[in-house]
């Protein structure tokens, strides 16, 4: 099982550069674990690249496949305390320090446990100094 944010979900939904190597990760482990608001994220992800022209058919049904399966840390007064510690400790956006508290909060103070697959080199760098294993799949 390792925790999945959006940067690192798309790739399995649309072709991009590293999506062979987002696949080749995903298929050695398909238990993802990823925050409540990731669907939210991957719809607007989708739709931003249908506007830009690309086609985007494949990308709907591959999040409702990947969304059925995978397991939600759901909002609660107790993720926003960690996402209001983690806005304040590292340079993360607001939807950024929600995938990290999430991550956190599924972690359950077992970081190393629970590997934080990214491709947002802002957010692998606060998922590092927060005590994750943090995967970057490369192309």
């Amino acid at each position: 099982m390792r925790y999945w944010d959006t940067s690192a979900l798309v790739p399995l939904m649309a072709d991009e550069d590293r999506t062979e190597a987002i696949e080749s990760l995903h298929a050695s482990d398909m238990a993802i674990v990823t925050w409540w608001g990731t669907t939210v994220e991957c719809a607007s992800a989708l739709a931003r690249r249908e506007r830009e022209g690309h086609a985007v058919g494949r990308g709907r049904e591959m999040h409702d496949l990947l969304a059925a399966t995978w397991s939600e840390v759901a909002p609660s007064d107790g993720l926003r305390r960690i996402a209001l510690r983690v806005v304040r400790t590292h340079m993360l956006r607001g939807a950024d320090a929600l995938q990290l508290a999430a991550a956190l909060s599924a972690a359950e103070e077992r970081q190393e446990a629970l590997p934080f697959v990214t491709l947002d080199v802002r957010l692998a760098a606060a998922a590092k100094k927060e005590g994750f294993r943090v995967i970057i799949p490369v192309a």
